[in-house]
């Protein structure tokens, strides 16, 4: 494919005046001009700040995380790999579009057409699967705008599209009675970007200047940066008041009820804290007074924005309002990659929701504007459960605990695959009633909710949602024990209304969970049915599946507790990703060792089974295997799929 880029000999001009002052050190201190009003950007006038009504009620919003990197149809962080030699993207642009010093990104955005894009029928699409806010990109990292831009040629409206994306989704979004907001990923492009200005280091074009390295393109490449300057954030004032100036434009121009950043406060100084007071003080004023805008960060607030957490969730109820950001597929198009189902949406859902949080979705869209047939079909049936259940998740608030299950938390980012079933129970609170979401149907029609086992108050009356008829149910001292109709209402879930008086939560002791071997007699250690040691440590997801991972730290380790049905001899395996070479670690159980040492996969979500060597377990019944350091010195982080023990002794099967 032949590339050209874009040109514009009035635009090109205007951007070398403005490299050159980008050149030279900021002379003056930073120009941050804030709106008369209440708010001062300091961290004392912020706690200041209450949520308003409007995002505690909607729960739900969905996002377009979309531009010109969803062009290749490659994945996420495109913009930035294709000048990293050696990546996935790197090699599929130098396949399709060429090499990158002299094809580089800015020769992608020309592609970007949005030539089926329907942003008023997309924005009915969405009301309709639920939600009840819409997120715009504004830029992303790659320092292009999707707004109609004074400061900054690189935009939508000068090149690809020729269109005001951020103007267009705005007025579907007041057109159909939702909330909009945009985001912002502009703060961390500075140092994200500063690999465009570097050169292969192997081949025949080693040495050769990457195209971000061209002082014609440096308004979007940005100019080079200090040694040392790589954080997310840049040190440097001549970036940060660039961001500003622009993200103030963005603010003042649309006015969005939700300012979404990627990332903590940024620059973690008086700059972002500016823009926060900017925002909440000019939307107050539009309001008489008291702000409806939101502004969410990825860093605890205390009640001064709303935290985000990025394909996370909470561990419990958080006392402030909060939101998770997270995507059915990729962040951008992928064509490698598989569409969440729509359980996981709902459960999601359901789950954030009963833990005081809101869902920020990513639907995501072909580089043309246009939706997967796939993703209409889910994002109808969605729209067919919030028919139903919407009662049980708008506004609702947290009850005294969030729910109940086998399934366990550490929070925070990057946990999200969790495996739920109808055993696992979330709690809303709405107009005196309590909401008790089962995130299944169980398949013998029977639900028991332990949290309301007597003495938990007096129930009066219990519905179920979507069903018309009466159900019978009883509260004992197991539970609340409710038999369902025989007619599921949805897979995916089974809510209950609960009227009553005093009703209080009983405790429900922890229950580890404890994994028996299958028919074949192999046991298999998963993720779901760990115990993680440690801070860091978590479950994630890499490659489409669950693993254990963010294990940084040689005194972390996982356990996990066994059944063994008999005594026998066992082979055991562990599925593992590594990038570092001579990484061991070990695997104890019934007073034997066995250690691995396992080869470099080079890629986190490339997994390879390891065989450990083989145990003898002498008697039936429960015993724990745990997985950690060989030791600390020699400590190299792993992301770990599985442990396997698969019977050894064929007289024993």
């Amino acid at each position: 494919m032949k590339l050209t880029s874009p040109g514009n000999p009035a635009l090109a001009a205007a951007a070398a005046t403005i490299l050159l002052s980008l050149s030279a050190p900021a002379a003056d201190p930073l120009r941050l001009p804030v709106a008369a009003g209440a708010f001062a950007p300091t961290m004392e006038s912020l706690t200041n700040y209450q949520c308003p009504d409007w995002f505690r009620d909607a729960k739900f919003g969905i996002w377009a995380h979309w531009g010109p990197q969803a062009v290749p149809m490659a994945g996420d962080w495109y913009a930035k790999h294709i000048y990293a030699q050696g990546n996935p993207q790197y090699r599929h642009h130098l396949e399709n579009y060429g090499h990158p010093s002299t094809n580089g990104y800015k020769d992608i955005i020309p592609l970007w057409k949005a030539e089926k894009w329907d942003p008023d029928r997309l924005m009915a699409l969405y009301k309709r699967a639920g939600a009840k806010y819409f997120v715009s990109m504004g830029s992303h990292h790659d320092n292009f705008y999707l707004w109609n831009s004074k400061l900054h040629r690189w935009n939508s409206v000068n090149m690809g599209p020729r269109r005001d994306v951020v103007g267009d989704w705005q007025q579907a979004a007041r057109k159909h009675g939702l909330r909009f907001g945009v985001s912002e990923h502009l703060g961390a492009s500075f140092t994200w970007f500063q690999v465009s200005h570097q050169t292969d280091k192997t081949g025949p074009l080693a040495g050769v200047p990457y195209d971000g390295a061209n002082p014609q393109y440096q308004d979007l490449y940005h100019f080079p940066a200090a040694p040392g300057d790589t954080a997310w954030y840049s040190k440097d004032p001549r970036w940060q008041q660039q961001w500003y100036d622009r993200i103030k434009e963005l603010v003042d121009n649309y006015q969005p009820d939700l300012l979404y950043t990627d990332g903590g406060v940024p620059f973690g100084n008086e700059v972002g804290r500016s823009l926060i007071a900017h925002l909440y003080n000019q939307d107050a004023a539009r309001r008489g007074g008291r702000p409806e805008a939101v502004y969410t960060c990825k860093q605890k607030s205390e009640g001064r924005w709303i935290e985000d957490l990025e394909r996370g969730v909470m561990a419990g109820v958080n006392p402030h309002p909060w939101q998770t950001d997270t995507s059915i597929g990729d962040w951008y198009y992928n064509k490698n990659w598989k569409f969440r189902p729509v359980s996981w949406t709902i459960h999601m859902l359901a789950d954030i929701v009963a833990k005081n949080g809101n869902l920020l979705l990513n639907v995501v869209q072909r580089p043309d504007g246009s939706l997967d047939p796939e993703v209409e079909s889910a994002l109808e049936e969605l729209a067919r459960w919030i028919a139903v259940h919407g009662e049980a998740i708008y506004g609702t608030r947290p009850w005294l605990v969030y729910g109940e299950g086998a399934v366990r938390y550490k929070g925070g980012h990057f946990g999200e695959d969790f495996k739920y079933s109808a055993r696992d129970i979330r709690f809303t609170t709405r107009n005196g009633a309590l909401y008790a979401m089962a995130l299944g149907w169980p398949e013998d029609g029977r639900l028991l909710v332990r949290s309301l086992a007597e003495p938990a108050g007096r129930i009066a009356a219990v519905s179920l949602l979507g069903y018309d008829g009466a159900i019978e149910w009883k509260q004992t001292a197991e539970g609340l024990a409710v038999t369902l109709p025989s007619k599921q209402i949805s897979p995916h879930s089974a809510a209950l209304k609960i009227v009553g008086t005093n009703l209080k939560p009983v405790e429900i002791p922890v229950v580890v969970p404890v994994v028996k071997p299958d028919a074949s007699g192999r046991i298999k250690l998963g993720p779901d049915d760990a115990e993680l040691h440690g801070q860091q440590i978590k479950q994630e997801n890499q490659g489409g599946q669950p693993n254990i991972g963010f294990w940084d730290k040689a005194d972390e380790w996982v356990s996990w507790k066994i059944q063994f049905d008999k005594p026998g001899a066992f082979e055991v395996s562990a599925s593992v990703a590594v990038l570092a070479d001579n990484a061991a670690f070990a695997i104890e159980i019934a007073g034997q060792r066995l250690e691995g040492k396992p080869a470099r996969t080079g890629a986190w979500d490339r997994f390879q089974d390891n065989a450990l060597g083989r145990i003898e377990i002498k008697q039936a019944g429960e015993a724990v295997l745990s997985l950690r350091a060989k030791d600390a010195s020699s400590w190299k982080a792993i992301n770990l799929r599985s442990v396997s023990l698969k019977r050894a002794d064929s007289s024993l099967k």
